[in-house]
């Protein structure tokens, strides 16, 4: 009888591996030049990849967990979340934004200061097509001449580019002293996304290596700095802070118990 009770346990043990390791996202802890970094690698073709910016009243989420609570009411559970692109003080985007389709704010071209406007920006996007689904990462100018709209569900528009065709963008300087905590997302070859956000201050140079030499991603976009932050319950980290805008999740379906 023991013997059976034992044996029943390690199925259960197994199962419950097996569960919790298809419902987390891939992320781990890397390092790259002696700096801290943490990854997440989502496969878009199988994990549903969604943005979100306000709720169903018109409200901005903000936070990490207000998003969590409103995907809970419709069954579903947000497995890994980051900080999705530059936005106004009101949280509304400076650039494209798309959700579910629909175009929200338009692709910004215009000149202008900061981060955003250091060219070439991009935009990172979500396809679906034919029953199959892709993400991509693009330089503003790319996405406006060579993206077919109409398949775009979701987008998000920043800047800079930290990797263009496997290169880095011209303007980073090995050595400079601009020091921020970064978040940002790459493309592999194979179109699976890779989001990273560095544990500590790194300034371009060395984020945007981190892409092209270690994650092997020949296109990479930067998110955001200083205001960056995850949600990764498979790490046990839910990070805090200042209200956010636009911000990329990882969604799955919420397993639903059986009546006994």
């Amino acid at each position: 009888m023991t013997c059976i009770r034992i044996q029943i346990f390690l199925i259960i043990i197994f199962l419950l591996a097996i569960f919790g390791s298809a419902h987390a996202a891939n992320c781990s802890a890397t390092t790259h030049e002696g700096d801290d970094y943490t990854v997440c690698v989502i496969n878009p073709a199988n994990e549903h990849v969604r943005l979100f910016l306000n709720d169903e009243s018109g409200k901005p989420f903000r936070h990490f967990s207000t998003v969590e609570r409103t995907l809970k009411l419709k069954s579903e559970t947000l497995i890994m979340a980051m900080n999705g692109g530059m936005y106004h003080r009101d949280q509304s985007p400076v650039g494209l934004y798309v959700e579910n389709g629909a175009e929200l704010q338009q692709l910004s071209t215009r000149p202008g200061p900061g981060n955003f406007h250091m060219l070439p920006n991009g935009v990172f996007y979500i396809w679906h097509a034919g029953g199959k689904a892709g993400a991509g990462v693009l330089s503003t100018d790319e996405y406006q001449r060579a993206v077919n709209k109409d398949t775009i569900t979701h987008a998000t528009q920043s800047g800079p580019m930290l990797v263009i065709n496997n290169e880095l963008h011209s303007r980073f300087i090995q050595d400079s002293d601009s020091l921020k905590r970064r978040n940002g997302v790459g493309i592999r070859a194979d179109g699976t996304v890779v989001f990273a956000i560095s544990e500590g201050a790194v300034n371009f140079y060395n984020f945007a290596t981190l892409f092209r030499d270690k994650l092997k991603t020949p296109q990479a976009l930067y998110l955001d700095g200083t205001i960056s932050r995850l949600f990764a319950p498979s790490l046990g980290r839910h990070d805090y802070g200042a209200a956010m805008g636009p911000i990329i999740g990882v969604v799955v379906k919420t397993p639903q118990r059986r009546a006994k």
